[in-house]
């Protein structure tokens, strides 16, 4: 199947939330009212899972992402168990986002094993799917890889089987490895926010696209799924002049938190930005955001960002996007989720799963 865009509608837009229970809660309702398809939970000081469950019974049309849950801090099993879960609680509604992390969280503040991450995390996904097919169908779990084993599924600990199947499962991806196992078993690839159309046309799909070639032309069919690609965007938007320009403050000092880490360094090299990396890497071990802010120019915050009232930037979106992405999800620079971004979503086109 090919991995692209080549649908004449617009893509279909979500909205990316993070923070304590009651905000995920309000942005899912005020979401689902507006007929968005999605709602993507981050996996930051709360566990994503449970907040979506919970946003399940106060949203009860949209989609529940995790965007992303980290999978290195699970095992196969314990991810399995929570995807499951979700998805029988919230009627089949479940989309589950994996990532990586970074070497020193999974190690230093999960205590989990770290080491060839885009190898692990292709085994990380192939475990959960034998154990989804074992809970779907009943067969014998004989998982067997690299990094993980999973051979024993007694009936006392088998949830029963959902009616719509188990839930698909995207993989981030920034590094050319990361992204072809998401070509290879993954359900769809998750672009960081921290990025642009270039970047993603040029330097990411080609490689997903490769490797998903190369899987189907080897009989290896993990999924009968469409592929789906799911391009983050970072916005600054508001209701008024003032809140636009607070917002894109924000926005300045986002993007310069990411430009200040090495692994997303390919984004800067191909808008010729490479200069700045190491300053703001330097600001950045002291905790000057505000100072790293200030050095992001005009050039690099329009390359990265989208700005403007909602309709401006719901327009930009369609415009960059609509090409090369099936789904695009803005995150909004505001520290809550403004009704001026969820209006932006809900013009871009807000539908569910297609």
């Amino acid at each position: 199947m090919a991995i692209t865009h080549t649908d004449p509608r617009p893509p279909r837009a979500a909205i990316a939330v993070a923070g304590p229970g009651h905000e995920i809660d309000r942005v899912a309702r005020e979401a689902d009212a507006l007929g968005i398809g999605r709602v993507v939970v981050a996996e930051t000081a709360y566990d994503p899972f449970v907040q979506l469950a919970h946003a399940a019974a106060t949203a009860p049309r949209i989609e529940l992402a995790t965007g992303v849950a980290i999978a290195f801090a699970r095992t196969p099993m314990t991810l399995a168990y929570a995807a499951w879960s979700l998805q029988e609680a919230s009627g089949g509604r479940a989309v589950v986002g994996l990532g990586s992390q970074i070497q020193p969280h999974i190690e230093r503040r999960f205590g989990m094993p770290w080491g060839r991450p885009a190898a692990r995390m292709r085994d990380f996904i192939l475990a959960t799917r034998a154990i989804f097919a074992a809970w779907q169908e009943g067969g014998r779990l004989a998982y067997r890889g690299e990094f993980y084993e999973h051979r024993l599924m007694t009936p006392m600990f088998a949830p029963a089987p959902l009616t719509g199947g188990p839930p698909p499962l995207l993989l981030a991806g920034v590094g050319p490895r990361m992204c072809a196992v998401a070509g290879e078993v993954a359900d769809g690839l998750v672009a960081h926010p921290f990025g642009t159309p270039e970047f993603l046309r040029e330097q990411v799909l080609p490689g997903v696209r490769a490797a998903r070639a190369t899987s189907e032309a080897a009989g290896e069919a993990w999924t009968q799924r469409p592929f789906e690609v799911d391009a983050g965007v970072l916005i600054a938007t508001g209701e008024t002049p003032a809140e636009i320009a607070a917002a894109t403050t924000a926005l300045r000092e986002r993007i310069a938190f990411y430009a200040s880490t090495p692994a997303y360094v390919g984004v800067l090299a191909r808008h010729g930005h490479t200069a700045i990396q190491p300053e703001l890497h330097s600001l950045s071990m002291r905790g000057k955001w505000a100072e790293m802010g200030r050095l992001i120019d005009d050039d690099l915050l329009h390359a990265v960002g989208v700005v403007g009232d909602p309709s401006s930037v719901a327009a930009e979106v369609m415009r960059r996007y609509g090409s090369i992405a099936d789904r695009v999800t803005l995150f909004d620079s505001a520290p809550v989720v403004s009704s001026a971004a969820l209006r932006a979503v809900a013009e871009i086109g807000g539908g569910g799963a297609a």
